[in-house]
């Protein structure tokens, strides 16, 4: 249970001002149907983030626990500096229309790329590493995690984006992820 309210917490505020939170406010701007964004967006992450995760229960078998350890905590701690730089939405992943694909196909479609490299998607690497006996808990974590932060820009786009203190929870999250680091580091195997 450790594993998923962790990856839950980190993921959802890792994602608050990120550049996937920005398409869904496009998407939900452009598209005005939530119902085909959010179910994009789900599918979109569980598969990500599902990849994610099995790279990084891999990463456990091959690497010794203090080799892993180090690679963990090291990562953790250049996330929590990553969290500090904002991000932005590509011109062109706002730009693409539905195509053939409809709402949810282009929400899934760019969704999926957006997620590739993020700071989400290698935070469900290093989560599943240190969690390997709770891969499918950190992926539902995740999951839940993104959903938490994506599906309300969705429903209620900007009321909400305004309201939020970004920098404040890009500090928190980046604070955590250092801790998270540290802890790493510090605590043998």
């Amino acid at each position: 249970m450790e594993a998923f309210l962790i990856s839950t917490s980190i993921v959802a505020l890792a994602e608050m001002g990120d550049k996937t939170q920005l398409l869904s406010l496009v998407l939900a701007a452009k598209y005005r149907k939530p119902l085909p964004i959010v179910a994009g967006i789900f599918a979109a992450t569980v598969v990500n983030h599902a990849l994610a995760g099995a790279v990084g229960n891999w990463i456990t078998t091959v690497l010794g626990p203090d080799v892993l350890r180090w690679i963990l905590g090291i990562s953790f701690i250049l996330m929590a500096g990553w969290m500090l730089i904002p991000d932005k939405l590509d011109d062109d992943e706002a730009e693409k229309g539905p195509g053939r694909w409809g709402v949810f196909g282009t929400t899934l479609v760019l969704f999926f790329l957006a997620e590739m490299g993020d700071k989400t998607q290698l935070a469900t690497v290093g989560l599943a590493a240190k969690y390997p006996l709770s891969y499918y808990w950190v992926v539902a974590g995740t999951t839940l995690g993104m959903m938490l932060a994506n599906a309300p820009v969705v429903w209620f786009g900007d009321k909400i984006t305004k309201r939020l203190p970004i920098k404040t929870i890009h500090r928190v999250c980046a604070v955590i992820f250092l801790v998270l680091g540290i802890a790493a580091l510090v605590t043998k195997v």
